[in-house]
């Protein structure tokens, strides 16, 4: 691959998050571990979503759609981590490096459309009960999942365009443990402010528009569970509701903290952290949050042990 200054850069090496060995074998234990919780916790929850008739609902299908996002997000990087850190040649091909930042950045935008979408759902729920079967019906929530799923793919292509022509100079060493946008910016040699400012207003965009739909939808919550006039009532509302605040609060803190900030700002090992969290710990606590939380999860999944 040419670059603009025709400096050839056809791999990238990825400095990871220790480069002493005996760190690298403890964290590969760590997120090994980690990893298979997500995957477990996260194929439970569909599996249970699937054969359990009570989770038929909307609610339940947008969390099954959670959970296959979270999968797909966290198995975009976490598998290559975990090669790495037992591996000596830390080489990311160009075209790896590039298809591992595209489909990374495009299902975590469809995860941030996605749970704009369930505090939606929620929204209609609490404050529009009469009418929800009618508003949430099956074929709008099966919209709603595959738009979900089109808009994340075709949103991320411009961050993706503007990163990869950038002008590298032949630097190839990301320090970091994965391709990801603010990492090749970094690596660029001229001045990069206009695409800077372009993917900041894209990210701005991106990541406010759904975090003000959801402040808004749950305001409006907030005001109609109060007027709820049992207690046993508000207690389930704001129970509902804030297993996906949680969520919300964890994946959108982080991923604003990674991508709306000044490269000059940028700290190659705080950067890291905020990376495993949405990368791995987002992931991880899902589907504990939805079910230690969940009574009619924690229901299904007594059913199918049962059986």
């Amino acid at each position: 691959m040419l670059w603009k200054n025709d400096t050839l850069v056809n791999e990238f090496i990825l400095l990871g998050l220790s480069r002493q060995p005996k760190i690298q074998i403890s964290l590969f234990i760590v997120f090994a571990l980690v990893y298979t919780v997500i995957l477990i916790g996260n194929i439970l929850i569909i599996i249970l979503v699937l054969i359990d008739a009570n989770l038929h609902t909307p609610m339940y299908f947008f969390l099954s759609n959670l959970s296959l996002l979270d999968l797909c997000y966290s198995t975009s990087t976490v598998p290559r981590m975990l090669k790495d850190l037992l591996s000596v040649n830390k080489t990311i091909s160009y075209s790896e490096c590039a298809a591992q930042m595209y489909i990374s950045l495009s299902l975590g935008e469809s995860e941030c459309i996605l749970l704009a979408i369930m505090a939606y759902d929620r929204y209609v729920a609490i404050c529009f009960p009469l009418h929800y079967t009618t508003i949430i019906s099956k074929m709008v929530c099966i919209r709603l999942a595959i738009g979900t799923w089109i808009c994340g793919f075709l949103l991320s292509i411009s961050h993706v365009t503007l990163t990869l022509n950038v002008d590298l100079c032949g630097h190839n060493e990301i320090n970091h443990f994965l391709c990801e946008v603010p990492e090749i910016l970094s690596l660029g040699c001229e001045n990069i402010m206009f695409v800077e400012l372009i993917i900041f207003i894209v990210g701005v965009i991106i990541l406010m528009t759904p975090v003000t739909f959801i402040v808004i939808s749950y305001i409006n919550i907030i005001v109609n569970i109060l007027k709820i006039a049992s207690s046993s009532g508000q207690r389930k509302a704001f129970s509902t509701c804030g297993s996906h605040m949680m969520v919300v609060t964890v994946f959108y803190g982080s991923a604003m903290a990674a991508y709306m900030k000044p490269r000059s700002s940028s700290q190659p090992g705080t950067d890291k952290m905020i990376a495993i969290f949405y990368f791995i710990v987002t992931p991880m606590l899902n589907p504990m949050i939805y079910t230690l939380r969940n009574n009619d999860v924690k229901a299904a999944f007594q059913k199918l042990i049962k059986k």
